[in-house]
């Protein structure tokens, strides 16, 4: 786990959950893991709308347009979005390889993205970069995975978590 210091220190602890790479698929581990979020990133490839709809009785829900999002309703999602969540910026893109500024001089405290299917929380420069890994139909031998950051008191910290499934 990560940990990175914030401007704004926030009394009540704040839980972000993180997932990507869907592909069609919610799992019911996923979703599970996700109860009790104050707020959901999706980071793009949901390949079915109704994902969001699932996602959205849990938790408020930001989400990005992956390279697989396809058709209308994926023309309703932007390529980036930013965020704030208890005094953090957060932005989230699909590709960290399509990043096209420099976090730090934003103002960014944590990137999210998606697209290699591999979980990895990095701080990179005191900017944590978090891909919480895909926990859609698994992918060759990399792990079904999900993340959250927790901010709370002045701090954010990362985390991504292999789930269990069948």
């Amino acid at each position: 786990m990560f940990v990175l210091p914030v401007n704004h220190p926030d009394t009540a602890p704040l839980r972000v959950g993180l997932l990507s790479d869907t592909h069609g698929l919610l799992r019911p581990e996923a979703k599970a893991f996700l109860r009790g979020s104050d707020r959901i990133i999706h980071a793009g490839d949901i390949c079915d709308p109704a994902i969001l709809d699932e996602l959205l009785a849990i938790a408020p829900v930001t989400a990005v347009r992956g390279n697989c999002d396809q058709g209308p309703w994926a023309g309703r999602l932007r390529w980036t979005e930013s965020l704030r969540v208890g005094g953090v910026l957060i932005y989230v893109l699909h590709d960290l390889a399509q990043l096209d500024l420099d976090p730090g001089e934003r103002g960014v405290g944590v990137v999210v993205s998606g697209h290699s299917h591999k979980p990895k929380v990095e701080d990179r420069d005191g900017v944590l970069l978090v891909n919480p890994g895909s926990c859609g139909p698994r992918r060759f031998r990399l792990p079904v995975a999900v993340g959250e950051l927790i901010i709370a008191g002045g701090r954010v910290s990362a985390r991504t978590v292999e789930l269990a499934v069948k």
